[in-house]
């Protein structure tokens, strides 16, 4: 039988690039990651992340100036 390596699933992608992110990841789960996870699924996760951020970012800027007016 042959065992083959499965990639990570899609919240554990979503998981490593949120740790990423805030900067809460541990040298060992680096390495483990950067072992198992396709660097595309990366790459697109780390891209959605960042407009999520973007957007979350310019939508609170406009809800504060809307409230200080």
């Amino acid at each position: 039988m042959v065992d083959e390596q499965r990639s990570p699933g899609f919240l554990a992608t979503v998981s490593a690039v949120f740790g990423a992110f805030i900067g809460i990841r541990k040298r060992r789960d680096y390495e483990r990651d950067a072992a198992q996870f396709k660097p595309a699924h990366l790459i697109v996760a780390g891209i959605i992340g960042g407009v999520i951020f973007v957007v979350s970012m310019v939508m609170f800027a406009r809800f504060v100036v809307s409230q200080a007016g």
